[in-house]
């Protein structure tokens, strides 16, 4: 790294356009919506802030207008390629001279940016964390004069998050090598104690603290318990036909199985995860980007920074390991604010073999029982009979003071019984039949079915042999489920027995414990959704609707001229608004929320066009 020392500034005009003018004259809004004005005011001042907004909130607004209202060049440090360049598509389209410098970029288009960058006329530049932190690069940029430096993602920064990037760590230099210019740390997710990390390692001990709202009013949040993972996939994904969905499992081998098995029932699904070659995941991103109804089964190396808006499901097949990592995954559905549903399918067996790996970890104790308490966090929210969106929230430190109304606990109510006596059978069972055999087998003594196994080993005469044949094997499945999420039945990790751990089964045996148990609703996830399924023709009437489907076909057809994604060019709910209003002069087209000054240039008479073909008179 070169040594500091002060800024050689270029010469530039200062621009005096104000936040407000800017908004409405490039992004073609009237005015900021929740935390963006004071924000952006924060940062106008020069002040450094960290700022906490959902994933749809609007925070890139928050540094790229003051980077096109202070004097000089925004910089962007943002983790992903993906996430820089559909920043850069959709500031281009804006008519903002932005640039992004990372390995895949050609040649040419690199020599054209760092040029821009020399002569003072790039607006906004993005950068990976690790290119920033290389000499030529620093050079590069200590010739220019900076108006604002941007951390986005910043929950990388911490050790504590959810997706840490050493890199990030490194970015502590920049309020040395540039002491006069704000920054503004912005993420989505991030639990108070990551939020304190972020300051720190940032070195923002003065930086005020911005946290909107996480909730999130359009997604329809569920959790399920396995039966048939498989048939219960291809339930929920029947809700959702022709529609952009991400399937989220918990290892690569599962989500090429998972895709294979979809893609041979009929679907359009595509593996997304590490061991592909760069090639295979361009592609995939090619396809999920470009507007098509795929469904991207990934691990989580997908997602962070895809700006796709109009993701309709996001489904779990595995439990997420903290509050942080569901809450940044679900967070990838209905970015357009219309509504979306995600689905966390969990299995006790993942939630015992995710706490055995815990504890067989080489991190440090601090760090396990971090990790432990952030996962029986997760499994809290799986089983809690309580508004699931208020459990989530308090996971960020949030209260909702009413329940939601948009999670499956609020839309089919559960209740708690006291399950003290079902559970000291199943743990008798487990104990007499020595901690050797499977759920199966422990249903079947319970129920005294009896089978070669029964027989071989005599359990059909044992005492309780039978003790629970006025229960149904689900009944019996659910209760072993639970007493393994509560840690008081283990399972073997090589081998299929459950086993008792004597701390917490013990004092359930004795009576000393009283044990609630979650009653579970069957068939529910069969029933029609309709408000999740009420999407696109929201308030629109059939001629309004055709003529939406209309606008949509016109943008793809410009999307694939111009090879960007259609919602870079519009998002739906512009092409909604349009044919809403059917605004029939440019006048009445500029006071469209998101048409700007550049794209009514640039797209007015088009859009006219077809307004004027769909007037019923022609």
């Amino acid at each position: 790294m070169i040594d500091p020392s002060p800024q050689n500034v270029l010469l530039q005009t200062e621009k005096d356009n104000s936040p407000e003018h800017t908004l409405s004259r490039i992004f073609g809004f009237k005015s900021f919506r929740g935390l963006q004005a004071q924000a952006i005011q924060n940062v106008m001042d020069g002040k450094d802030t960290l700022l906490l907004m959902p994933t749809g909130g609007g925070k890139s607004i928050c540094y790229q207008i003051p980077a096109l209202c202070r004097p000089g060049m925004g910089l962007v440090i943002s983790p992903l390629i993906a996430l820089m360049d559909d920043q850069v598509a959709a500031l281009r389209q804006l008519g903002v001279n932005a640039g992004a410098l990372h390995s895949e970029l050609e040649e040419r288009e690199a020599v054209n940016i760092r040029q821009n960058i020399i002569n003072g006329k790039l607006d906004i530049l993005y950068v990976s964390p690790e290119r920033l932190l290389t000499d030529s690069m620093m050079r590069l940029l200590r010739g220019s004069l900076i108006s604002v430096i941007a951390i986005d993602e910043a929950h990388c920064v911490s050790v504590w998050g959810h997706d840490f990037r050493p890199e990030y760590r490194d970015l502590a230099f920049l309020s040395e090598y540039f002491p006069n210019v704000p920054r503004i740390a912005l993420t989505a997710t991030a639990d108070p104690m990551t939020r304190d990390d972020i300051l720190k390692a940032l070195e923002m001990p003065k930086a005020e603290v911005l946290r909107a709202s996480f909730h999130r009013p359009n997604l329809y949040i569920r959790a399920i318990p396995k039966s048939s993972e498989s048939k219960q996939l291809q339930s929920i994904l029947q809700r959702h036909s022709d529609q952009a969905t991400i399937i989220y499992c918990g290892s690569r081998n599962k989500a090429e199985r998972v895709a294979n098995s979809l893609k041979e029932k009929g679907y359009s699904a595509l593996p997304y995860h590490a061991g592909l070659s760069a090639l295979e995941k361009r592609a995939a991103l090619i396809r999920f980007r470009s507007g098509e109804p795929i469904i991207i089964v990934a691990t989580i190396a997908f997602g962070m920074g895809i700006d796709r808006p109009d993701v309709r499901l996001v489904v779990h097949l595995d439990m997420p390991g903290s509050p942080e990592s569901y809450y940044q995954q679900i967070g990838r559905a209905g970015r357009d604010g219309d509504p979306a549903e995600t689905v966390l399918l969990y299995g006790a067996e993942d939630i015992v073999r995710a706490r055995y790996w815990l504890d067989q970890s080489s991190a440090s104790n601090t760090q396990k029982q971090i990790s432990r308490d952030r996962l029986e966090m997760m499994v809290a929210f799986s089983e809690t009979t309580q508004c699931r969106t208020q459990v989530l929230l308090r996971c960020f430190g949030e209260e909702l003071p009413e329940p939601c109304g948009h999670c499956d606990n609020c839309q089919y109510p559960s209740s708690l019984f006291n399950g003290t006596v079902a559970a000291q059978k199943v743990l008798s069972a487990v104990y007499r039949t020595g901690q050797r055999f499977g759920a199966l087998h422990i249903v079947n003594v319970l129920r005294g079915k009896k089978n070669s196994a029964i027989e071989r080993n005599q359990h059909d005469k044992l005492a309780l042999f039978g003790i629970g044949k006025d229960k149904s094997d689900h009944f019996w499945r659910m209760v072993i489920r639970q007493l393994m999420t509560k840690d008081a039945l283990r399972k073997g990790v090589e081998h299929s027995n459950i086993f008792l751990n004597q701390k917490v089964a013990s004092p359930l045996l004795r009576g000393e414990d009283q044990l609630y148990l979650r009653e579970e609703k069957i068939g529910w996830l069969d029933k029609k959704q309709s408000d999740i399924n009420r999407v696109e023709n929201t308030n629109l009437d059939n001629y309004s609707q055709e003529l939406f489907d209309a606008l949509k076909e016109w943008r793809l057809v410009e999307a694939r001229k111009q090879a960007v994604p259609p919602y870079i060019i519009f998002h739906d709910s512009v092409l909604r608004d349009i044919a809403r209003y059917q605004p029939l002069t440019l006048q009445n087209l500029a006071n469209i929320r998101g048409l700007g000054d550049n794209k009514l240039e640039k797209y007015g008479e088009a859009l006219l066009a077809i307004l004027v073909k769909f007037q019923p008179s022609n």
